[in-house]
This record gives C-alpha cells, structure tokens and sequence, in this order.
C-alpha cells in the first residue's frame, strides 16, 4: 500500500534519523513528523530535509486526544511508527512523572486515536509500529543468556517502566481491538543527532573540550551497542515483512562495558589529533591539542541507583524470520560517529 507515515517523536535524535532513513529509500512517501519539540527535539535535525516534497512537521503532545487525530485524518495517516519518548534514566529517577506522562498515557493517547481513526473510521490497511527498549527486560548477570522476545519484564528504572507499561497497552490494543500493530525491543543506539547528555556523545564532546569524563561505579555495566541507520533498517523490515502483532529485538552483536566505550573514544580521537594540523587548532582545550593523553579526564562516580549490570540483546528472531542483519560493525559506526561530530561542532555546542 501507498504509505502516509507518521514519525512521532520525529525531532529526536533516532526519530529524525527515520525520518532520513525513510525518506531515501521510499521517496514516493508522504512523510509527517510529529514532535513537541522539547528539549530532546532538535527542527536542525531535519534541515537536510527541509526542501523535500511530501514531508511536512507538525508540532503537537503525544498526550493531546484532539490534536494527534486530527493529524492522523488530516494527513491521511496509514502508518505510525512511534519512537517519541523521555529516555534519560537518570532524569527518570529525578523526575519520574513526565516520564509516566509521556511515554505511558502518550502512548495510549496514539493508540486510542489510532483506533479511533481506523478501526471505528476508514477501516483502511494500517500499521502502528511501536519502538521500545531492551532496558524493560532487567539486568543480566555476565552468565545469562541473552533477553529474547518472550523473556519476563523486570523494569528497574522508572524510564524503563514506563516503556513495559506501553508495550504491554501496545499489546492489549491489538489483542482487544485488532489493531495492527508490531513492536521492536532495541539495544542503546549511537550515532548522528544524538544528544550530548547521553553516553557516547558526551564522552566525544568532553574529550573535544578537555572536561571531565563521568564513569558512574566501576564501568563495568556491559550493554549492546546499535548503530542508529541500522536500527532504522531494523523497523523498516518488522514494517515491511514482519507480523502483525508480533515482536521483534534488534541488536547490534556488540557487547561492550561502558569503561571499554569510554577509553576506545579516548584512543581514537587521541589518534586522529595526532595525525591532523587542524583538530588541535579546532579545539585548542582538548588534551590531545597539548600533547596529554584523553583517558587522563576519566573520572569514577558514584554508580547511580537501579544501574543494570548488562543488557544483551538475542536478534536470531529478526535475522531468522526476516533476514535482518547490523550493516555496521562496532569500528566502522563509532568511526562515522566521531567524524559527523567533529564536522557539526556548531549543531552540538548549542545543546550543552
């Protein structure tokens, strides 16, 4: 089917890096991006995009009834692919409640307009494509096997309870109404238009700019690291081919402990400052500028509370039943991520 496809949360960082994704390969698309341009929503991510027909923004809450169905009709939406979310765990332990606000009564709010819009009115072929987190799973100890897609929820954080609380709604609207709806679980995603409060960013940014490098407890907290372009070749195919109803891990093979992370950045910028005339003048506070080494600003803090030890992500269901493979290996999307950073200091000092 011709698809009018709505990308919630489409400002943000892995929403607009959909939005790019999708407007390259599927031109013939209408393309809407629906954001609430909070602090996370960045309309610079979209300036690549700015000229191209069929693609239009509209700023509106996930939580406002009216306004999310009245965009829905008013667009001829027939696909939703829902990445608009509060993520920061640390901001969730802080301030908990506009992260129920969003990413739970939001996310009930589309599902409801949804409904209301294809069920109960045009009754046309539709998808309802829900991203969530392998952070709704819990902690894995180093033994365990992978989380895969039947694995218990066992959230520790109020971000990732929030995000089984939507899953599990996601789940009753297309077991109580039939709406058609899928659902993928995904590993921490890096890459371009990622904001610097989050853990690769900031580590790149604080080397560039010679600040500290927060390591909450020992480092030693393994997760798995996605490439963003290939979570978005991930949704594409559960969209594509996968079932309705059905949920899908993506992941990236890529266990790392975040103090591996942390001093592989250190290593890599250390290098490329070594081997260029112009990064140090670029950025003249950086350690590597003068002749010291970055791993020098790592810092141990005090582990925050309900850190999970280890994600894992087990994807044989994506790749099996899809053919879904990472296109990126861990060298070559940390690679293109340091270099779209050091080109684009002007998007990210705005934002620290």
């Amino acid at each position: 089917m011709s698809r009018s496809i709505m990308i919630t949360g489409g400002l943000g960082f892995i929403g607009s890096n959909f939005a790019h994704y999708w407007k390259q390969k599927y031109q013939d698309d209408l393309i809407l991006v629906y954001d609430a341009m909070t602090y996370s929503g960045n309309r610079k991510n979209l300036e690549p995009l700015e000229d191209a027909e069929n693609l239009f923004f509209v700023e509106g809450d996930i939580c406002n009834f009216d306004k999310v169905l009245a965009t829905i009709q008013d667009y001829n939406v027939n696909t939703i692919v829902h990445f608009a979310a509060e993520s920061h765990v640390d901001k969730s332990i802080s301030g908990p409640d506009v992260f129920v606000q969003t990413n739970l009564v939001g996310t009930h709010t589309l599902l409801s307009a949804a409904t209301k819009c294809w069920l109960a009115g045009s009754g046309q072929e539709h998808r309802f494509h829900h991203i969530s987190t392998d952070e709704v799973f819990g902690s894995l100890n180093i033994e365990e096997p992978a989380f895969h897609e039947l694995r218990q929820y066992e959230p520790n954080s109020p971000y990732s309870a929030s995000k089984a609380g939507s899953d599990h709604l996601v789940r009753a609207y297309f077991k109580t109404y039939g709406l058609q709806v899928s659902t993928s679980n995904c590993s921490n995603n890096y890459g371009p238009y990622q904001h610097p409060e989050k853990l690769i960013p900031q580590t790149i940014t604080n080397i560039l700019l010679g600040n500290p490098i927060r390591v909450y407890g020992d480092g030693r907290n393994i997760r798995d690291w996605l490439y963003v372009e290939d979570h978005c070749r991930g949704v594409d195919f559960i969209i594509e081919g996968g079932e309705v109803g059905e949920t899908y891990n993506i992941g990236g093979n890529c266990e790392r402990e975040n103090i591996h992370i942390v001093e592989f950045l250190c290593d890599e910028l250390q290098s490329r400052f070594e081997c260029s005339d112009i990064l140090p003048r670029q950025f003249p506070k950086s350690r590597a500028a003068q002749g010291k080494l970055n791993r020098d600003l790592i810092t141990k803090v005090a582990d925050r509370p309900g850190h999970d030890r280890r994600y894992a992500i087990n994807a044989n269901k994506i790749k099996e039943g899809l053919g879904f493979l990472p296109a990126e290996t861990f060298e070559s999307g940390i690679a293109r991520t340091i270099s779209w950073y050091l080109e684009r200091e002007n998007w990210w000092r705005e934002l620290i």
